[in-house]
């Protein structure tokens, strides 16, 4: 079986404040995990998609079975640990933005090892896409990580990478130095402007992408939020605008335009264009609860962008 991308890394069970309630905080019960939520995005497109994990056999567990099998996602190689739990977080909501609080410490993704690969599932596909929260949750889980790279580098896999930095993980020391030793191993990167202006000490986006680019990458993709994205190779810089819509929350954004791009390209389409498309999913995605329920797929996220180019 021959995938457009495979995703690994470590899925979350979500619990969403939700805004209005009188009666103290309430809880949305949903899912996340950044490299899962890329993955459905991706398959909400039309790319045929996989996903690499260990779940602990509880019923959490059985929750993300159920989703991806739902979403098309396809779970033949996901490992049930029966020793470990399925990670959990909370997003609560304030004047500030979201708030993550997590319950991970010992899940069974943060126990994955290269040993446990399924490398020839890895191998066969067209992209592998990673994250750096994976190589944070623990040193065997990012030993995974480049044992996958390598293994998918070998069979002329493609590689994505999202630096996605968390700070309450790993130092900051640590973290920049296993982003920067990733990134010239792939393909295509989506750092944040946020996590690039910690990982590299530089703040304007164009002295960034130069940084990223001189690392050997040869596709920056620089997430600038409610600004757009900034795609820039060896040959060019893009700017794509940014989208106004009524923001609800913003939890994962990020990863359906991580998804949304990839599913673009597998497609056919050139970077600009897979920009495009990517930053109009990623706004759309913002106006509903949760990292999950709100992904457009692609009929939506067409409407959408028709109804853009006629306003």
């Amino acid at each position: 079986m021959t995938l457009d991308i495979i995703a690994l890394g470590e899925p979350l069970i979500e619990f969403n404040q939700t805004r209005g309630q009188e009666n103290g905080a309430h809880y949305r019960l949903g899912h996340g995990g950044d490299t899962s939520n890329a993955a459905i995005a991706a398959a909400r497109q039309g790319a045929s998609v996989g996903y690499v994990t260990a779940l602990g056999a509880d019923a959490f567990g059985d929750e993300f079975l159920k989703l991806w099998h739902e979403e098309k996602v396809d779970a033949s190689r996901v490992i049930r640990d029966g020793g470990a739990h399925t990670g959990v977080y909370f997003v609560s909501h304030g004047p500030e933005g979201h708030v993550f609080s997590y319950l991970r410490a010992g899940s069974a993704a943060s126990r994955l090892s290269p040993a446990a690969l399924p490398m020839d599932y890895i191998g066969s596909a067209k992209y592998l896409h990673l994250s750096g929260i994976s190589q944070a949750i623990s040193a065997t889980a990012c030993d995974a990580v480049f044992a996958a790279i390598e293994e998918a580098r070998a069979n002329g896999v493609r590689i994505s990478y999202d630096t996605n930095l968390r700070l309450k993980l790993w130092p900051l020391a640590r973290a920049r130095a296993i982003s920067h030793a990733t990134i010239p191993l792939c393909d295509v990167i989506f750092p944040s402007l946020e996590d690039a202006t910690v990982l590299t000490e530089l703040d304007e986006p164009q002295a960034i992408v130069d940084f990223y680019l001189r690392l050997g990458v040869p596709l920056v993709v620089l997430k600038l939020g409610p600004e757009g994205a900034l795609v820039a190779t060896g040959d060019g810089r893009w700017r794509v605008k940014g989208i106004a819509v009524e923001t609800v929350d913003a939890t994962g954004a990020g990863d359906t335009f991580d998804g949304a791009f990839l599913s673009m390209l597998v497609l056919g389409e050139g970077p600009l264009e897979a920009a495009g498309y990517a930053n109009a999913a990623a706004a759309l995605s913002t106006c509903g609860y949760g990292a999950v329920a709100p992904i457009p797929r692609r009929a939506e996220v067409l409407q959408f962008l028709g109804e853009e180019v006629h306003q």
